[in-house]
């Protein structure tokens, strides 16, 4: 079965990982967002009673 020599398929697999572990990580990194988030205030909410129609 061709699938189980790894000649061909080892080149492919370790240059795949130099890609994913090389190029990647600087990429996403780098990666800026447009806008810093800003953080905000807790609200306080107001707690009203609950009228059952029924009770």
């Amino acid at each position: 079965m061709p699938q189980l020599l790894p000649t061909p398929w080892f080149g492919t697999l370790l240059f795949a990982w130099v890609v994913f572990l090389g190029f990647f990580p600087k990429k996403v990194m780098t990666h800026t967002f447009p806008y810093e988030p800003a953080s905000l205030k807790p609200q306080k909410l107001e707690k009203a009673p609950w009228n059952w129609p029924w009770a």
